[in-house]
């Protein structure tokens, strides 16, 4: 499945790590777990935070001026948010970008990571970093599809449960954008699972 993801899906980092000021723009990283059994690496953000707080997220967050890219972003808050080293992260990826509730752009990139890397999660921002096989989003193990709708557009998200946590929005959007582009899982709206209707507080998506 690894080498799979390294031979279809990576690319040169020059090719997208593009250099420059990105205000009120936010990275994440989509870290997968070198191994014959690949995981995902999820974060429960800290209940005392002032937004999303308790929600499963990605590792990341807002550009900052010292950040020369957007890649760097994603590496930086990384690795303040669950000690990733920057320099095991084999960056090979950059997925489209999307919004979330705040407005703000969120540009996910991908990266291989080792499977035994220590990480641990930073009680100021996180209440946990956990890992998720790949599989369980492959398989598409669902429990409910939430419709957003707002004035005349529509958008979906898969919501997941995993071990306690509840992987939903923005998260599981993501989710779904990588396994379908890097392995062509083919998920989509269309599941045995119930639909609920919700209306975002979003300023807009994509």
């Amino acid at each position: 499945m690894i080498k799979q993801l390294r031979e279809s899906y990576s690319v040169p980092r020059s090719s997208f790590e593009e250099r420059g000021k990105f205000p009120n723009e936010a990275a994440v990283l989509v870290a997968v777990t070198d191994h014959l059994e690949p995981e995902i690496i999820l974060t429960k953000r800290a209940d005392h935070l002032n937004s999303h707080s308790g929600e499963v997220s990605f590792p990341g967050g807002k550009w900052e001026p010292a950040d020369s890219s957007l890649v760097i972003t994603a590496l930086r808050e990384s690795e303040e948010e669950i000690a990733l080293p920057q320099d095991v992260v084999e960056v090979i990826n950059v997925q489209p970008h999307l919004y979330s509730l705040w407005g703000i752009k969120v540009t996910p990139y991908v990266g291989i990571i080792p499977r035994e890397v220590e990480l641990i999660a930073n009680p100021d921002e996180l209440d946990s970093v956990f890992r998720v096989p790949v599989q369980f989003f492959l398989d598409d193990r669902r429990t409910r599809t939430d419709v957003y709708y707002r004035e005349n557009s529509e958008w979906w998200s898969p919501v997941y449960h995993y071990e306690g946590y509840k992987i939903w929005g923005l998260t599981a959007r993501i989710l779904v954008e990588f396994v379908n582009r890097a392995w062509g899982a083919g998920i989509s709206r269309e599941n045995r699972a119930p639909e609920e209707r919700r209306k975002p507080r979003a300023i807009k998506f994509d």
